[in-house]
């Protein structure tokens, strides 16, 4: 009897070995994952990714990481990256232009969103056509951490205010914001952890609205917009973005020319203590992550 109890033993043992291990999810085949991964948000992949290495493997997927990638991603890769698409891999494309990427010589900055794929962009103030920029009894550049360019322009004092700019770029379809990133108050000082901003020249900012304005066209000139709002400039020693308009971009891979300005030109009075740190262009909706 003991050998026949043994003999069950074994068999049972044997049975239980042979017998085959319940499915999981690295059993699933690398391109059904891929193709379940292209309906996630990016930051969900990254996550997925974490899993195992089937989920590894296939979250670097070219066709996946594509259908994140803007419509214009081949003219970021080429203007902003300096490289060719066909040399970098999908997911590293995203990932890199995802990073804040300056370019016209340090003057502009581009980057995605991370979660929807987005274009934001920033121009700075060295880019802008101030008028009497050039005479230090009016304006003067600022060296600043509290720029993402490091420098910002200074008005101390002026009856003419008149800040210019344009911009020629190819943009994914959708409606953009454009804002002016502006502080009442010269750039602030950081003394024993403390922000400190000096409103001593600050002045001449409540009498008469601020006008700003924007235009956009296709190169061909045709696809007009144009936005005119008039605010007074508020919150001194606060940096704010000063929402000028928007835009819409309806034809994918052609470049927009946009024209935006912002002007204070009543002679009566004048006007100082102004930062003009730089422009702002991002997809209208998205303006809480700026």
């Amino acid at each position: 009897m003991g050998a026949s109890f043994s003999g069950f033993v074994a068999d049972q043992s044997s049975t239980e070995v042979s017998s085959p291990s319940k499915p999981s999810l690295g059993d699933l085949p690398e391109n059904c994952i891929s193709s379940i991964l292209m309906y996630l948000d990016p930051p969900e992949i990254c996550k997925l990714a974490r899993l195992n290495r089937a989920f590894r493997s296939a979250s670097r997927a070219d066709f996946v990481w594509e259908s994140k990638l803007p419509s214009n991603y081949k003219f970021l890769v080429n203007k902003v990256l300096h490289e060719d698409t066909e040399n970098l891999a999908k997911k590293d494309i995203y990932a890199r232009l995802c990073r804040h990427n300056h370019f016209d010589h340090g003057t502009k900055e581009v980057w995605l969103d991370k979660s929807s794929g987005k274009v934001f962009m920033s121009i700075s103030s060295k880019t802008l056509r101030i008028t009497g920029i050039d005479d230090r009894r009016y304006w003067n550049y600022i060296a600043t951490e509290e720029s993402r360019f490091q420098t910002i322009a200074y008005l101390h004092q002026i009856w003419w205010v008149e800040v210019l700019g344009e911009l020629e770029f190819e943009f994914q379809p959708g409606t953009y914001s454009l804002f002016f990133r502006l502080q009442l108050g010269k750039a602030s000082k950081v003394r024993f952890g403390r922000r400190v901003c000096n409103l001593d020249q600050v002045h001449g900012w409540d009498i008469k609205p601020v006008r700003f304005q924007l235009s956009a066209s296709l190169s061909n000139g045709t696809q007009h917009h144009h936005a005119l709002s008039e605010c007074f400039l508020r919150e001194p020693g606060k940096w704010v973005c000063y929402h000028v308009g928007e835009f819409v971009i309806e034809n994918p891979n052609t470049p927009t020319k946009i024209k935006f300005s912002m002007i204070q030109i009543d002679c009566t009075h004048t006007k100082g203590g102004l930062c003009v740190d730089s422009v702002l262009i991002c997809p209208s909706g998205l303006e809480e992550t700026l």
